[in-house]
């Protein structure tokens, strides 16, 4: 069975909490904070101010650039504030908040159940209304859909990967969109076969999920879905990595940044996000809501919510219960790469698969002690770094030693550390040195354009 050929680590999975809870739609928000940077790249700028009415499924946040997306309303309703408010990182944002009043949508949404498949639209058509709709990758990436799209000139993509590994810990939003919107998934990657002009797509599906690989197959070859075929994959972490998984399919290497998946011929999308171009390109609805699991063995109960954006994260946990009594961790996704939620105010945005709650015991870190030189971390590591240099080199401010050492191809995965017996928070360390070093890099570029 195909896996990517180097690092990774097998932890536990704990998805028995959710995966059998079928996805139920959440009432709507008395109110809803969106973030103008719910995307990889420039913010969103607000276009709409306190005191208007809108619809749901409007524009109020315009991209600001090609890499930005678009933001919608989730709700209708007065806008009462647009200002800075903290995300779950503790960060202030820009932040459109809608008091709700009723449900009234945008006329040209169609809000109708039936399935759409026909597609006629050409390929700069489909991008246009993915840009509009903006829908963005919703596997925790959040890079816009439309950049992804748009393949350079001189580059011509061949295959088609769908995400469907969900190999983080915990999370089970994307398997049951996998089981219970099939459909939608799989049309939605017909959208996608056309609009990259491909005629091979692959959906990759850890084996853990066999009745999921075995109801899209079911689908695929009762309802001719041409040219799309799943894909069983070894269960492996990080096999959902962009860059894993392409190896895993089609077995070519990635080369390091700036190279990117086009250069080997393949585009890669997440389960979730084809349903949400189905959505836009054949229902007209942009990305307002999104199927996010409240997962966690302390909770009272688990849920796989399909949620507004911008609903409260503490208002979506009380309806699993509430935060259980002593010490907890919330974390925006799953164990091994979410981030730790400090805000329990802070509203959902379109990268949040996941909201998982650990108690305390279960959060705790062990004490660090001076690394050991076993070289752990460097087996584990699915990008063949040293995290352990890295790390130190994060420690000391040598960041253009750490430039030298490529830590800008880490993908912040998590196998360093835990697979470190001295417990060293070495992606801790990694991803300081990583975010000075693209700064640095940045600040280069801008004064060579001087």
């Amino acid at each position: 069975m195909r896996t990517f050929p180097i690092g990774g680590i097998h932890p536990s999975d704990n998805k028995e909490w959710s995966k059998d809870k079928a996805i139920e739609v959440l009432g709507l928000p008395d109110e809803v904070k969106v973030t103008m940077i719910q995307h990889i790249g420039a913010p969103s700028t607000p276009i709409v101010q306190k005191g208007d009415k809108v619809l749901t499924g409007q524009l109020i946040g315009q991209a600001s650039g090609f890499v930005s997306a678009n933001i919608h309303a989730p709700i209708s309703g007065t806008v009462t504030s647009v200002d800075a408010y903290p995300n779950g990182q503790g960060q202030r944002r820009i932040m459109v908040v809608i008091k709700r009043e009723g449900d009234e949508w945008m006329e040209d949404i169609d809000r109708t159940p039936e399935l759409k498949r026909e597609c006629t639209l050409t390929s700069e058509e489909i991008i246009a209304k993915v840009r509009n709709a903006g829908v963005v990758g919703l596997g925790g990436a959040q890079f816009p859909t439309h950049v992804k799209l748009s393949v350079p000139a001189g580059q011509k993509a061949e295959v088609l990967i769908i995400n469907g590994v969900e190999c983080e810990p915990y999370l089970t939003s994307d398997y049951r969109n996998m089981l219970e919107r099939a459909e939608m998934l799989l049309t939605g990657v017909e959208i996608l076969m056309r609009a990259v002009n491909v005629e091979r797509a692959v959906i990759g599906v850890e084996n853990n999920k066999p009745d999921a690989i075995a109801h899209l197959r079911d689908i695929i070859a009762r309802d001719n879905y041409a040219g799309i075929e799943v894909m069983p994959l070894k269960l492996r972490y990080p096999q959902g990595g962009e860059k894993q998984l392409i190896a895993a399919v089609t077995g070519r290497q990635v080369a390091p940044p700036p190279a990117l998946p086009i250069s080997v011929g393949a585009v890669v999308c997440n389960v979730s996000t084809a349903i949400a171009v189905y959505e836009a390109v054949q229902k007209n609805k942009p990305l307002i809501e999104r199927v996010v699991t409240i997962t966690g063995k302390a909770l009272g109960s688990t849920h796989n919510f399909l949620a507004r954006m911008g609903t409260c994260a503490g208002d979506i946990i009380n309806l699993a219960g509430g935060l259980p009594d002593g010490d907890v961790k919330l974390l925006n996704g799953g164990p091994m790469m979410g981030r730790s939620v400090v805000d329990i105010t802070a509203p959902l945005i379109k990268g949040c698969s996941g909201i998982t709650v650990l108690s305390g015991a279960e959060a705790a870190r062990g004490k660090e002690i001076a690394c050991i030189k076993c070289g752990k971390c460097v087996a584990a590591c699915p990008m063949g770094l040293e995290p352990y240099l890295l790390s130190k080199l994060a420690k000391l401010q040598k960041w253009d030693m750490a430039e030298e050492h490529n830590t800008i191809d880490c993908i912040e995965c998590g196998c360093c550390s835990y697979t470190c017996p001295s417990y060293v928070p070495l992606l801790d360390y990694i991803r300081i040195g990583k975010q000075t070093v693209m700064t640095n890099i940045r600040a280069r570029a801008n004064a060579n354009k001087k």
